[in-house]
């Protein structure tokens, strides 16, 4: 049982020396307030609660936090487990440090209740995107180091539970952050209850070897220094005996006794700066055979937290292998308290922070700050990594990962089906919210169903965002409301149709339907149009399909006609006018639009091709694409079309390529024969090409061919112009 004005004498002391800039007198203050609130209330071991959150603010000083992440420390418990509120804490303590204890109890709100791989992740994920400030995570790591820390007082039961979300949690986001030391002891303390035996043994036997280990280390450690005391570097240098967690694992995954793993000892070389490193490595190398395939440069090659360090196996004159990692003072810190170093060793660096340029991970993962100076910049660390994601939580606290921008209809459909179909309401955080509510990271969502519920509605897939949802709510009106969506889907078919200039009467005779069905993969016309009632199939795609049918129809029929005439399956206007211009034999009233790739004008033989759901593109007939025609597969959707006899009482766009010297004023005599021509120019671009030439792409808009010619000759006068060609695709 601890005594809490001692523990809160000692923390005190601590934080001076860890953090020598901070408010001491605001800790006190908050010191006072959590022992208030806390008051009356008892840990396992019958210490007073306010033990705890000391000893949670001692490890966030130990880490190099500021004073505001250190309040925010000894307060984390207060709005979860006091009558303390957010505005409170706002009030007594600031803003920043409310936001922070707000942050931390989220986090304590997520209910394990899956140890599933997916879930796992999703959790490692959401805390990465619930916590706006990257100091909620420090403190939820560091509030779980000191949980793990007395997890002797728990039942058998509890320990096993937290440690395997110590395993499976936060000890992945230690390493993520780079945090190595509070990984390790993570993972020890975790292993100590989840295999109490393979723990026991692990310990046990480095104990009964502790003083040969340590006589080999210091022999070895002797060795190292001496030569570099000869060479004239100046180095720290130190052994220690593999973290038991490590042990265990390449037990675990090589299959080998305690006996058969030998580098059990490894040994750092800490240098002024990165060029030392390189020379202790190669002192290293002299000194002791190399295992070939163990040498890994993380400095030219830092890992993506932030880790940098020279790795090398070597073995010694006894025959056993033992690594050694060589670094900096930086990087030492950086392995240690990995993200916390960012700002813990940069006191008094300026503008970029120390060389943040080459903190890849950083960047990806933080959005950066310039011109801060470090006090600044952590108040601004937001984590960035998800923003196509959002983590809600259901009322029981389990995490359900949705696409950013999702509504409670798309939560609905993540817990069931049926929850979405027969949802009548929503609360968000305890507030009912419309339908189209956009939900945000750490939402606490609660859907409302009832049997009596008509079901979802046709504006919820526009509502939704999530392709799950729906896939859903078209799965339901697909089974639900057939009369519904085949009366809704004739409609729309047959309004499209008609717009394509096809009679809906020509579908249905005997000798035309079978081949339409096989076109649009139905069994009957009523489950073509149910498709598209309930947004199953487009009526742009359905139409097109049916028009290429009958156009092969119409082809194989004209094929015949020698022997007997059929009746035309499309209304074929001899002379029917498309408003812009262009008549397309065999359809009337279609979509035209004019192919970039030639750009053709009247008087150019053209020739039209049936788009998927944007009509007939037409292109020149000497234009590159046109040579598809050929195709076979293709050829049913190449129609022939033609210039009506008003065409050029309208100007069409077209383009041309100038070759030229370049030269100065090249441009501005281009432009000024253009205007010469009283011709309009929609885009004109230049550059540079090799052999001192320059080429121009010029669109302009003219009503014909004989128009654009006289411009070609024009342009083709200027001085150094070479050729003025038009673009064929």
């Amino acid at each position: 049982m601890e005594n809490a004005a001692v523990c809160i004498n000692v923390m005190m002391e601590n934080i001076r020396k860890n953090s020598p800039s901070a408010d001491m007198e605001r800790i006190r203050k908050a010191v006072e307030y959590a022992d208030a609130m806390h008051n009356g209330q008892l840990r396992k071991d019958g210490s007073p609660y306010i033990t705890h959150p000391i000893h949670v603010a001692e490890i966030i000083s130990e880490i190099g936090l500021d004073t505001d992440s250190i309040v925010a420390a000894l307060l984390h418990d207060c709005i979860e487990d006091t009558a303390s509120t957010f505005d409170d804490v706002a009030k007594l303590f600031s803003r920043p440090v409310a936001e922070l204890v707000e942050g931390v109890t989220k986090l304590t709100r997520v209910n394990y209740t899956s140890q599933e791989e997916e879930q796992m992740e999703n959790l490692r994920k959401m805390f990465m995107a619930m916590a706006k400030d990257i100091r909620v995570i420090l403190i939820k790591i560091a509030d779980r180091l000191h949980n793990m820390r007395t997890m002797d007082y728990q039942s058998e039961v509890k320990q096993k539970e937290k440690s395997l979300e110590t395993m499976e949690i936060y000890a992945p986001l230690a390493h993520r952050l780079g945090m190595q030391k509070i990984k390790w002891e993570l993972e020890d303390r975790s292993l100590m209850y989840l295999d109490p035996i393979g723990y026991k043994e692990i310990t046990e036997y480095l104990q009964d070897r502790k003083q040969t280990h340590e006589q080999f280390m210091a022999n070895i450690q002797s060795i190292i220094g001496q030569r570099l005391a000869e060479y004239g570097i100046q180095a720290q240098v130190y052994g220690r005996i593999k973290h038991i967690y490590s042990i265990y694992r390449k037990m675990y995954s090589q299959n080998k006794g305690l006996d058969e793993v030998y580098d059990l000892c490894a040994f750092r070389v800490i240098v002024d700066d990165i060029p030392n490193c390189y020379n202790v490595l190669g002192h290293i190398h002299d000194l002791f055979r190399l295992v070939p395939g163990r040498f890994k440069d993380y400095i030219s090659t830092p890992k993506p937290n932030m880790y940098q360090s020279l790795h090398t196996t070597v073995i010694g004159n006894e025959g056993i292998p033992f690594e050694v990692q060589i670094r900096t003072q930086d990087m030492h810190n950086t392995a240690e308290y990995g993200i916390a170093a960012h700002w813990k060793y940069k006191e008094g660096i300026s503008g970029n922070l120390g060389g943040e340029e080459k903190l890849e991970w950083i960047r990806r993962l933080l959005e950066g700050q310039e011109d801060a100076d470090p006090e600044d910049y952590i108040h601004s660390l937001k984590v960035d990594m998800f923003d196509d994601e959002v983590f809600v939580f259901t009322p029981r606290g389990e995490v359900i990962n949705l696409p950013n921008g999702s509504t409670p209809i798309d939560f609905a459909y993540a817990i069931h089906s049926e929850v979405g179909n027969h949802m009548i309401s929503a609360n968000v955080n305890n507030r009912i919210v419309p339908f189209d509510h956009v939900l945000q990271n750490g939402d606490i969502v609660e859907v409302t169903t009832s049997k009596s519920s008509k079901g979802p509605s046709r504006d919820w897939q526009k509502i939704c965002k999530s392709n799950q949802a729906k896939n859903k709510i078209k799965q339901w009106f697909k089974r639900e409301k057939r009369e519904e969506n085949v009366a809704q889907g004739k409609a729309a078919f047959e309004a499209e149709l008609k717009r394509a200039g096809i009679a809906p009467a020509s579908l249905t005779s005997d000798d035309v339907l079978p081949h339409i069905l096989k076109k649009v993969s139905f069994g009957s016309l009523d489950d073509m149009y149910a498709a598209i009632g309930y947004g199953g199939l487009t009526t742009m795609k359905a139409v097109n399909r049916v028009r290429d049918e009958l156009i092969r129809i119409n082809k194989l029929q004209q094929a015949k006609e020698g022997e007997k005439a059929p009746a035309k399956l499309i209304s074929q206007p001899k002379k029917a006018k498309n408003e812009k211009g262009i008549i397309v034999e065999g359809l009337d009233n279609c979509l035209i639009k004019f192919a970039r790739c030639c750009t053709p004008v009247p008087g150019d033989p053209v020739v039209g091709f049936i788009t998927r759901g944007y009509g007939v593109s037409v292109h020149r007939q000497d234009c590159a694409n046109a040579i598809e025609a050929n195709d076979p597969e293709k050829t049913d959707r190449w129609v022939n079309v033609s210039w009506a006899e008003d065409a050029g009482k309208e100007s069409f766009t077209t383009s041309l390529e100038i070759v030229a010297q370049d030269r100065s004023n090249l441009i501005l005599d281009v432009a000024t024969a253009i205007a010469t021509l009283k011709v309009k120019t929609t885009e004109i671009s230049a550059k540079s090409i090799a052999g001192g030439g320059a080429l121009i792409h010029l669109s302009i808009e003219v009503k014909n061919l004989e128009e654009l010619r006289s411009v070609q000759n024009q342009l083709a006068n200027i001085k150094g112009v070479s050729s003025v060609k038009r673009i064929r695709g």
